[in-house]
């Protein structure tokens, strides 16, 4: 009742705001694969929750149905072998929204580390908080997307998923996260009714940007097919038939319940005859692999260093201007979408980005590899909650355990290419390799 509530209420703030004009602006991209627009996009960020990169039907699943991404992935520069740098929810969606690894980001992991006073959930809970206020004060410097876009005169809208505080830290002109903990807020709150509740807060968001004229950008982070799974009972009927486990039906029929949401919003953007002047962007902001004997999942996905936990297919779609290819071997990363986006928009990047532009192909061809890291969920410093670094250079990827905290684990690596599932360790037999990609780390945490 209290989403419903708040869809509501949205609703009648919205209406109710003045039209406050817009200063038009001439829009030059710099790649060639985003020709001249009279006016800038609309920008959809599309982020799924907890699902692994095999988890789709385009990439190759059998049980699975997801027609309508299937669909988008066809109309799209579809990357398969996309990447998050972290196996964990806020640090990933801080990535999303800054451009920066978690390192310079300075969102580690869930939590800060906070006292847990044993038989008293309220002290507890106060104590989390207040541990993570300093956090968010400190990720409120941080420069994001939404920021980057007000020069363009854009209005940004906050859905679903969003862990730092109330959505106007991250930049946000709307949003639906108030971020209060004494109102149950710390990871999306009332936020998270987009989607599973209906899309009324973004038809209401689209409407405003249209009646003022301006170009919107809007993050749409549903908290799905994340748990509880719990799908509509026709979409759990349909996948018991398919399995014995059923935790896997309803995880699978959760996906295909993500998938209708996202046609909802396809559909949304189309009535309003907005589609051919849309940027829309999809990625995941970490793996899970189902354990199919109960409702979590499998060590080797979520918070894990590899790539069950932090591939993910990325896609970018932009009617006629973006070229549909569907890409199985260049290596992109989500350090790459706040990039891309201003690449499209003509606006200078930041210095301090070491994302690129994936649609500046000579840029792409010449890198050679991206980096991953893995941090406790409640997490203190670098120096203190380091778990593992990962480096991939295709067609290698190495996995380094902190020699501290991960102190038993050696050193892992893979050919990602011909070995996808990470199978097969062959640190032994690549000395150099290993030497190399450790150096490059080195590098890496230096900067």
């Amino acid at each position: 009742m209290k989403i419903i509530k708040l869809l509501l209420f949205n609703t009648l703030i919205i209406s109710s705001l003045l039209s406050c004009g817009n200063k038009k602006k001439e829009n030059t991209s710099k790649s060639e694969n985003t020709a001249e627009a009279q006016t800038p996009p609309n920008i959809v960020f599309i982020l799924s929750d907890d699902q692994s990169w095999t988890d789709y039907s385009f990439m190759g699943d059998e049980n699975i149905e997801t027609p309508r991404i299937d669909q988008f992935a066809k109309e799209s520069l579809t990357f398969t072998k996309g990447y998050v740098p972290t196996p964990l929810c806020s640090p990933s969606l801080a990535t999303i929204i800054t451009g920066l690894y978690p390192k310079n980001h300075g969102i580690l992991g869930n939590d800060y580390v906070y006292k847990r006073v044993k038989g008293d959930r309220k002290a507890t809970q106060k104590n989390r908080a207040e541990a993570y206020k300093p956090v968010i004060a400190a990720f409120e410097k941080q420069k994001t997307l939404p920021d980057m876009l007000k020069e363009k005169g854009y209005l940004s809208f906050q859905t679903g998923k969003w862990w730092h505080g109330n959505h106007k830290i991250g930049g946000f002109n709307y949003g639906m996260t108030h971020g209060d903990p004494k109102r149950g807020g710390r990871h999306g709150d009332y936020g998270l009714g987009i989607g599973r509740k209906g899309l009324d807060t973004i038809n209401n968001y689209v409407d405003l940007a249209i009646k003022e004229k301006k170009p919107f950008f809007l993050w749409y982070a549903p908290f799905l097919p994340h748990r509880p799974h719990n799908p509509p009972q026709r979409l759990f009927e349909k996948y018991k038939k398919k399995t014995d486990s059923e935790h896997l039906a309803k995880y699978w029929a959760m996906i295909e319940w993500f998938d209708e949401t996202c046609g909802q919003l396809f559909d949304l953007i189309e009535d309003k005859g907005l589609t051919e002047n849309t940027l829309f962007v999809y990625v995941c902001d970490n793996g899970w692999k189902q354990d199919p004997n109960k409702s979590g999942y499998m060590k080797v996905s979520k918070r894990a260093p590899y790539d069950l936990g932090i591939r993910t297919p990325i896609m970018y779609k932009w009617a006629g201007k973006i070229k549909p290819k569907m890409d199985t071997e260049t290596v992109v990363s989500s350090i790459d979408m706040v990039p891309t986006v201003l690449d499209v928009l003509g606006i200078e990047k930041p210095e301090n980005l070491p994302g690129i532009s994936v649609l500046n192909k000579e840029t792409l061809d010449k890198r050679e590899g991206i980096f991953g890291e893995v941090y406790a969920h409640d997490f203190e410093s670098i120096e203190k909650s380091m778990f593992y670094n990962m480096a991939i250079f295709p067609p290698y990827k190495i996995i380094v355990p902190d020699p501290v905290r991960k102190k038993k684990e050696k050193v892992q690596l893979f050919n990602i290419n011909e070995d996808p599932l990470e199978k097969n360790n062959i640190a032994d037999q690549n000395p150099e390799v290993v030497e190399q990609l450790k150096n490059r780390i080195k590098e890496f945490r230096s900067k």
